[in-house]
């Protein structure tokens, strides 16, 4: 493809797919957007790390060509245009890429440019893993618990856009339309007939197509990292036919398309019953799951027995005991997660959820393990192989061209970039010289003023601290 305003590095070679596998040459040409603020800062020690990294690992045998592409400020101010479409081209050409912190305009137009990225390349997977390192301050008593993975939809559910400003011609028209044609579902529209031209109305989708290419995704991860566990966490309760058919979706698709790999904690009690009983009978089986069985309606209770004579099918793969060794598929309400991965961290290990339950739950994980000024994360399409790593946090322009601001998210954003390419011996030492650095407690302000005895560094520095720790 032909570029005006990029340069395509000499000497490089684009990662392709082939068959559905990745294929990474050992001189890979990789776009990257330095960001916004202080993503100038951030990405100049990120880039050192990355090449010092892949040097020590391969002795010359690999190198990254990097080809910087433009969006954000510095792309309004070169070329009157805040995504460049030869950004998008580039992202898509090259397949894997890396970004700083971007600013999103202020007005009409892109709501976030982010956003925009992630869906004109169709990045349905967020990939934000949540790890401790040693010596990192934190808020809680035991972040070395913490060590999850969240695959966050990308494109549905609040990202699809569906948002009418009240008393607009579009949420008139929505509103009008359930006035007529849904009038029961109207009802439930608070100041509707007083006020209709005062409310806002948006809508987020959530589809079976979408829901199963993510948790497909979170599974095959699980399996080939042998994680022990996948939850799903929703809001079924109480929207059950969005939130609670992304449940269902995911429990579906684990069990048609990973039976022999897979159970949900419900099967595990079924089996785990039968397991300790042989002759408990089915009835008595659906009393333990269910205690509230001898209440139920007789339809109700049939269905709890079909449920237990389906999964006892399961013995010969998945009994005496055999269920232990597969990956455990469960779910877990929203708001209550929020909770419990602050109580009882350990008890969760990947997670699939939509995108607004996603956004809370990886900010908030953050926050016990360092902050958002750590975070990293990925913006990855399974299917075609391409992939966007960013640094999660914001551009905080009042540090811009400081040289002070942690670098540890657009670093650890590589680090996962690295290691999604199969350079796996580059990314353990970015982790390994990382996790030295902050134990010698050379670190940037956000953790100096909070650890005793630590030494404060630029960010510049901090990378080099990096480096020297490989």
């Amino acid at each position: 493809m032909a570029y005006k305003n990029v340069t395509v590095p000499s000497g490089g070679a684009p990662i392709t797919m082939q068959q559905g596998v990745m294929q990474v040459p050992d001189n890979p040409i990789l776009p990257f957007i330095r960001g916004d603020g202080t993503g100038p800062d951030i990405w100049a020690a990120g880039v050192r790390v990355f090449d010092a990294a892949v040097e020590k690992c391969y002795a010359g045998r690999r190198k990254i060509h990097w080809m910087e592409v433009f969006a954000g400020e510095s792309a309004f101010r070169q070329f009157g245009d805040w995504l460049p479409q030869e950004t998008v081209d580039a992202f898509g050409e090259f397949l894997v890429g890396i970004k700083g912190p971007l600013t999103t305009p202020v007005g009409k137009g892109i709501r976030s440019l982010n956003v925009a990225l992630r869906q004109l390349l169709d990045l349905y997977v967020c990939l934000r893993p949540v790890k401790y390192f040693d010596g990192v301050p934190s808020p809680v008593k035991h972040p070395e618990k913490v060590n999850m993975v969240i695959f966050r939809e990308n494109t549905e559910d609040i990202y699809a856009g569906i948002d009418f400003e009240a008393g607009s011609e579009n949420a008139m028209k929505l509103l009008s339309f359930l006035k007529t044609e849904m009038p029961k579902e109207f009802k439930k529209v608070r100041f509707g007939v007083e006020a209709m031209d005062q409310i806002g109305v948006g809508m987020k989708p959530i589809s079976k197509p979408g829901t199963e290419r993510l948790v497909r995704a979170a599974i095959e991860y699980a399996l080939r990292l042998k994680r022990k566990s996948l939850t799903i966490v929703h809001k079924g309760n109480i929207m059950k036919f969005t939130s609670g058919a992304f449940r269902d979706w995911c429990y579906g698709l684990a069990k048609r398309e990973y039976r022999d790999k897979a159970i949900t904690q419900r099967e595990s009690w079924i089996i785990g019953n039968k397991d300790k009983h042989p002759d408990l009978s089915v009835e008595d089986n659906a009393r333990q799951i269910d205690p509230g069985y001898d209440m139920m309606t007789g339809q109700q209770q049939a269905e709890i027995r079909a449920e237990i004579e389906e999964t006892l099918k399961l013995m010969p793969t998945h009994g005496n005991g055999q269920w232990k060794k597969k990956l455990m598929v469960k779910d877990s309400i929203a708001d209550i997660t929020l909770q419990q991965v602050l109580t009882r961290p350990d008890e969760f290990d990947v997670i699939a959820t939509p995108n607004l339950n996603g956004d809370y739950l990886s900010d908030a994980l953050a926050a016990q393990v360092g902050g958002i000024g750590i975070a990293p994360g990925g913006n990855i399409n399974y299917v075609t192989g391409h992939a966007v790593f960013e640094a999660t946090h914001g551009t905080a322009p009042k540090y811009a061209n400081l040289d002070k601001v942690n670098p540890g998210s657009v670093i650890l954003s590589g680090e996962m970039m690295l290691r999604y390419m199969g350079w796996s011996e580059a990314a353990d030492a970015i982790i390994n010289g990382l996790e030295k650095a902050i134990g010698q407690k050379t670190v940037t302000y956000d953790f100096a003023r909070l650890m005793e005895g630590a030494k404060e560094v630029k960010c510049s520095e901090f990378g080099t601290a990096i480096i020297q720790n490989l």
